[in-house]
């Protein structure tokens, strides 16, 4: 038997805000399931093409209160992006922080509407230094 991969979990406080944050990254929504009984959404969104690989955003209706939020062993997701400037600007416009700018044209982090670190990582070859990220400092954590 091989383990497989299936998905990583994030529980989210404002749906519709995640959800337009991953689709500002390039994901979309693949899958939905509402369950009236367990009064939850969860909604699966990918990167096309790769629907094997999902970011499972759990909306609880009532709220998470009395739920763990203690979320220190978790890291952060991380997508390999096309043009880390491009995008990166992309999430600015749309009033993202970017937390760790794309100084070195390789890497940058970014949070979600609930504080999920997302690393972006520049397919090869990394871009050469620019600004105005050459000179950015970073913002906050990551």
């Amino acid at each position: 038997m091989t383990i497989r991969y299936l998905h990583t979990m994030v529980r989210v406080k404002d749906l519709d805000a995640s959800i337009a944050f991953f689709n500002l990254l390039g994901l979309e929504e693949i899958r939905r399931r509402d369950s009236e009984g367990g009064r939850f959404t969860l909604v699966f969104m990918a990167a096309p093409g790769q629907h094997d690989t999902p970011v499972e955003l759990t909306y609880n209706w009532d709220g998470d209160e009395g739920l763990p939020s203690d979320s220190r062993h978790f890291g952060h997701l991380a997508y390999r992006v096309p043009n880390i400037y491009d995008l990166c600007a992309k999430l600015m416009e749309a009033g993202v922080t970017i937390n760790r700018p794309p100084r070195d044209g390789h890497m940058a982090f970014v949070r979600s509407p609930d504080n999920v670190s997302i690393e972006l990582i520049q397919e090869a070859p990394d871009l050469p230094p620019a600004e105005p990220w050459a000179s950015m400092e970073n913002t906050g954590h990551w």
